[in-house]
């Protein structure tokens, strides 16, 4: 398939804030590609290349002085072949073989195929192609039902590997995708609720368990081989031996568990996100030990239970992973829900996950079967841009422009994301200094004011609510917004969305 196709589908995918539109459009494209040119295709739409990293910046980019084509003559097999090679350049002379890589794939594209590609490359291709339209138009174009595409997706966490299946499989391969000990699963999420009480209110009789200031984990074994992935599906199993050691001996074969690790302090009490999420980062483990808690079991011994009721999974995960359960209990009493999370915070914890007893996991998915409870309202939103400081802060990448995901598309042609707000509180000098090192290697473009970037940063929001507010295209502003964090462990795609901020409103 000529590049060309691909480029003018996403123009006209990008053109449009119908979701419906961007579906048909989407369609139309995936009946062209054919086996691996699939994968390709999938990745520049989310402009996240099959390849993962190719060792790309805006600032190497923005270097090359080429000449582009008059004609489009690139197919998606070609570009698909600089970009393993860019994946793959590494050692003594890999930036020099990387120039010439994107020198040649410029100086063959078109204008906009390179404009295209650049922001492919970048991650700033905002078409509002996003993952849940993509695999809409995956269904439509290849005729199979909408909730099989999508469930094929979430238990394989490869959308690229799900449409290949969908638009060149059989109805029974679509179908036979499903859990496999090993491959890691995309985690079931939640909502949000101001009170326990609420919650309940949602749920109706449930688990309600403590919500850990910790870092989301899966956990595979297959006999003796033990697997440890975090919310990302990054594999981090060399980096955690002491998990890796307590799954290997819990009494069961085949497992896949959810749940959470957090490291401790001398008292017992948690230490700081930071300082769990650094274990993650390190080659080697560090004298800093990590404990699990698990709160889910989607598989045992050979039997399936992410559409057994939550009920059945504890039950069973009770029975074999009994000294590392999240605490927490089962009640449909609103004052039993506001104990537990009283106990949850006295203990320096977050608050509490209310989740319903009869829900089954739906992997990848935040619906209202398990609801989040915290004392302040956090929300995790997409850094946009950050503007220069004054006074103290002169010099300094300050104020942040917050967005969140607009995944209807219902606030018109935004990329996915919309802004909501701005704020410079809560930011330390250390974060100060940090923000000031690392944006300008994120950027896309700059004013006199501020530093625009790329949208691959997630930071924790604390707020007090939101207010209506015609300078923001959402119709709502952020009241007393202020930094907790940044959220290293999280996706863009992991962001709270603009329909669960103006749902406050209604509260």
């Amino acid at each position: 398939m000529k590049l060309s196709v691909l480029v003018d589908a996403a123009a006209e995918v990008g053109a449009t804030s119908s979701r419906l539109a961007k579906i048909d459009a989407l369609a139309r494209l995936l009946a062209h590609p054919e086996g691996e040119e699939i994968r390709a295709v999938m990745g520049l739409l989310l402009a996240s290349p099959r390849q993962g990293r190719l060792g790309v910046g805006w600032r190497g980019l923005a270097a090359l002085a080429v000449s582009h084509a008059g004609e489009p003559t690139l197919t998606i097999d070609d570009v698909d072949q600089v970009f393993e090679a860019l994946a793959h350049a590494s050692g003594v002379g890999s930036a020099n073989r990387r120039t010439e890589l994107l020198t040649s794939l410029a100086s063959r594209a078109t204008a906009d195929e390179w404009d295209f590609l650049s922001r492919a490359m970048l991650g700033e291709l905002r078409t509002g192609a996003l993952a849940g339209v993509l695999l809409d138009a995956v269904a439509r174009a290849s005729g199979r039902p909408i909730a099989t595409v999508r469930r094929a997706a979430m238990l394989s966490g490869d959308l690229g590997e799900t449409a290949v299946i969908a638009l060149t499989g059989t109805p029974d391969d679509l179908e036979g995708v499903g859990l496999r000990v090993g491959r890691p699963v995309l985690p079931m999420l939640a909502a949000t609720a101001a009170t326990p009480s609420a919650a309940l209110e949602i749920t109706g009789l449930a688990s309600v368990e403590y919500k850990l200031d910790g870092a989301r984990i899966q956990v595979h074994r297959a006999g003796d081989e033990v697997s440890v992935y975090t919310r990302n599906l990054a594999d981090i199993t060399h980096r955690v031996p002491e998990i890796v050691d307590i799954v290997r001996a819990l009494p069961a074969n085949d497992l896949i568990l959810d749940g959470e690790t957090l490291a401790l302090d001398e008292d017992g009490g948690p230490r700081p996100f930071q300082e769990t999420m650094s274990r993650f980062g390190a080659d080697v483990a560090r004298d800093l030990a990590l404990q699990p808690w698990f709160f889910d079991l989607l598989h045992l011994d050979g039997r399936d239970l992410i559409d057994e009721p939550l009920s059945t999974r504890l039950q069973e995960l009770d029975r074999i992973a009994g000294p590392w359960r999240m605490p927490g209990i089962v009640t449909g009493d609103p004052a039993a829900a506001e104990e537990l999370s009283r106990q949850a915070l006295a203990a320096g914890h977050e608050g509490v996950v209310v989740k319903g007893l009869d829900s089954p996991y739906a992997a990848g998915r935040r619906g209202k079967s398990w609801v989040k409870v915290k004392p302040v309202l956090t929300y995790d939103l997409v850094v946009l841009a950050a503007e220069w400081g004054s006074g103290r802060r002169q010099g300094m990448l300050s104020n942040l422009h917050l967005g969140a995901l607009d995944p209807t598309g219902e606030f018109g042609d935004t990329g996915g994301l919309v802004m909501v707000g701005k704020t410079f509180k809560g930011l330390t000098d250390e974060l100060l200094r940090w923000q000031t090192e690392t944006f300008p290697g994120l950027e896309t473009h700059r004013t006199p004011y501020a530093v625009f970037l790329r949208p691959e940063l997630v930071v924790e929001i604390a707020i007090d609510g939101v207010q209506r507010s015609p300078r923001y295209p959402g119709g709502i502003a952020l009241r007393f917004a202020r930094v907790k964090g940044y959220r290293p462990d999280k996706n863009v795609a992991d962001a709270d969305t603009i329909q669960s901020l103006r749902a406050l409103l209604r509260e």
